[in-house]
């Protein structure tokens, strides 16, 4: 009762502002003035002295009627929020109508009012009731009109000679919606100078008083002549192919770059943020789309332990799997902070939730300790595992190579060997395109994972073994992108190792739905790729992270070459033959062919744990290149 007494006092406050009672005490004049001039339009000033107590009774009766209508109709409401339109003015017919309709009648009907029988039902007291009315309707309008026009036209006039020069592209309703925006929020310092489209029937004409180029291929023609700044995509139905290939005409003009939501991303009919360029812009692809509805079948209910849980790909894994509603969800990692906070994070949405069929066990750990590992797995029993334990940094491996084979290698070991111990039913390895022909340590020892996994696959009775191998995940932890923002947000420069070197790039995201659906897919020893489209420029990345905070590249922003790190490549490979490679039912989703596998892990396990008594880097790469055939130990890459 309380709260609808609030609102009905807030809905009684907001009836009336300042500006509303301009236009009550405006509409009234007006209404009153508009009789007047009525009657001496078609009478003249025959009889005007005589009636003129009667006329402005009559006058004043009816302005204060049309005031009365306004105000039942909410014509006063509307008007403060400044956006005149079309339903407004239906309003103020409407209501104006129908206090002209009652003054007829009483002028009719009431011989106090009326002329002679003739004068009264004659043709001039039509003409003179039907002027009256239309000019009181004008009148009312025009007063709203004019001071949205002069509101419009100071706008314009403020950003005449200041604002960052803008294109928008698509010459359509959206488009508009971004000019209106710009003229009317005065915290904004666009200035649309033109507009672009591919369609033939609107390039070269004009729209919004503005002037419509095309086509958008030849957009950077129309950025040089207008010395545009700023361009922004308003085409609300683009398609995420079409949003990339402008995207991409747009990385080689100094240009910062915003856009409307797409409508898969719309927040509601009415949204018209203009926001930044986003990761899945930077994709250069449309995200992969994967359905987990038979992953979540498979998980739900089950016991799933996720290693490395604290780390990008891990957490995300746990979020992801928490959505299956497993039964029992062990998060294992040797980094508590992490952990710690994907663990809060979850707690939160099971309180929120009232989950009550969900356990969930948070163990710090290292998957290099054997020990450790046996005691989770024998306590809990998993049937799945995601093993996402392991160190990624590549120029900090070559520094340390010794701990990238204890982690990677052993650990991806201890975690194998002790899932066909207990009988988990299937285990997935998370592998990187740097095991492929790998130039460094740390694709080296993912080569070794991915072996040993293979070797498991091949031997084990009850556990089937898999790998999923991509590229770089955006925003991960490590990742370019995270650099690049924190080199931004200090002023740059921005550092590249090489301007021509190329990487394949996915979202955390579309990675962690990708290892899940290769769990779903797996039945012993497979290497699962993903179809990542085509490989992106790390200098086209960096030029449109630097656009998307609105700067300039190379202006506002450096960007400089630091050469190529010592097992660095100018770009990552995802097969080693893609002709061998094998669809599956998702026609993203890829296998690399089965090839005899007769390594004897253990021997090389035992081989490969002398490193541990060595103290050479050098001496630590080239055993590990004993196990690992195809590792090509080098201090850089050549272009």
């Amino acid at each position: 009762m309380e709260n609808n007494n609030a609102y009905h006092d807030i809905n009684k406050r907001t009836k009336l502002t300042k500006y509303a009672y301009y236009y009550v005490v405006s509409d009234f004049l007006l209404s009153f003035a508009g009789v007047i001039v009525s009657f001496l339009a078609f009478y003249g000033y025959d009889g005007f002295g005589a009636r003129l107590p009667l006329l402005l009774t009559y006058a004043g009766g009816l302005a204060l009627l049309t005031v009365i209508a306004c105000l039942i109709f909410k014509v006063y409401r509307i008007i403060i929020n400044k956006n005149f339109g079309l339903s407004e003015t239906l309003r103020i017919i409407v209501a104006v109508f129908i206090v002209n309709v009652i003054g007829f009648i009483v002028v009719a009907t009431v011989p106090a009012f009326g002329y002679e029988y003739k004068e009264i039902h004659g043709p001039n007291y039509i003409w003179s009731w039907i002027l009256y009315t239309s000019t009181n309707i004008l009148f009312l309008c025009s007063t709203r009109f004019i001071w949205k026009a002069a509101e419009f036209n100071a706008v314009i006039q403020s950003k005449r000679k200041d604002g960052v020069r803008t294109l928008v592209v698509g010459a359509g309703v959206a488009g508009r919606v971004v000019l209106d925006e710009t003229r009317k929020n005065k915290s904004n310092r666009n200035r649309v100078v033109a507009f672009i489209d591919d369609d033939p029937n609107k390039i070269g004409g004009i729209y919004a008083n503005l002037p419509v180029k095309g086509p958008i291929s030849d957009i950077g023609v129309v950025i040089n002549y207008y010395q545009i700044e700023e361009v922004i995509i308003a085409i609300n139905d683009i398609d995420e192919t079409r949003l990339h290939e402008i995207l991409a005409l747009l990385d080689a003009y100094p240009v910062r770059v915003r856009r409307l939501p797409i409508i898969s991303e719309m927040q509601g009919p009415n949204d018209v943020r203009i926001i930044n360029v986003d990761l899945n812009d930077l994709l250069y692809r449309d995200p992969i789309q994967l359905d987990n509805g038979k992953v979540n079948t498979m998980l739900k209910g089950k016991t799933v332990m996720v290693t490395g849980a604290g780390g990008s790909i891990g957490s995300e894994l746990v979020r992801q799997i928490f959505k299956a509603r497993p039964r029992n969800l062990i998060l294992f990692d040797i980094y508590e902070n992490s952990t710690y906070d994907i663990q809060m994070e979850l707690v939160r949405k099971m309180r929120e939730k009232n989950i009550t069929d969900l356990n969930l066990y948070t163990l710090i750990g290292s998957a290099y300790n054997a020990t450790r590992v046996e005691q989770v797995i024998k306590k809990y029993r998993p049937d799945y595992i995601y093993h996402a334990a392991a160190y990624k940094h590549v120029p900090l491996m070559e520094d340390s190579p010794m701990e990238a084979i204890r982690t990677n290698v052993i650990g991806t070991y201890n975690v194998a060997r002790l899932a066909n111990k207990y009988r988990v039913k299937k285990m997935v390895l998370v592998s990187t395109d740097k095991a492929v022909r790998p130039t460094n340590t740390m694709g080296a020892t993912k080569a070794f994972a991915e072996m040993i996994i293979r070797f498991f696959a091949k031997n084990s009775k009850t556990t089937k073994y898999a790998a999923v191998r991509f590229g770089n995940v955006l925003g991960s932890n490590g990742s370019v992108v995270p650099l690049f923002k924190k080199q931004i947000e200090s002023g740059g420069p921005v550092t590249i190792t090489d301007k021509n070197i190329i990487r394949y790039f996915m979202t955390i995201p579309e990675a962690v739905s990708l290892i899940l659906q290769c769990g779903l897919f797996a039945e012993g020893g497979e290497i699962f790729i993903l179809d990542m489209g085509k490989p992106v420029k790390i200098l086209s990345l960096a030029e449109r992270l630097i656009r998307q905070a609105g700067l300039v590249p190379y202006t506002d922003i450096k960007i400089i070459e630091t050469g190529l790190r010592p097992g660095e490549k100018l770009y990552e490979e995802l097969l080693l033959d893609p002709k061998t490679q094998t669809k599956t039912e998702n026609k993203k989703i890829f296998i690399e062919r089965k090839e005899k596998f007769n390594i004897p892990i253990e021997e090389d396990i035992i081989l490969i744990s002398k490193v541990f008594e060595m103290e050479d880097n050098d001496d630590i790469k080239k055993m590990l290149a004993t196990v690992v055939k195809d590792y090509v130990i080098t201090k850089n890459e050549h272009k």
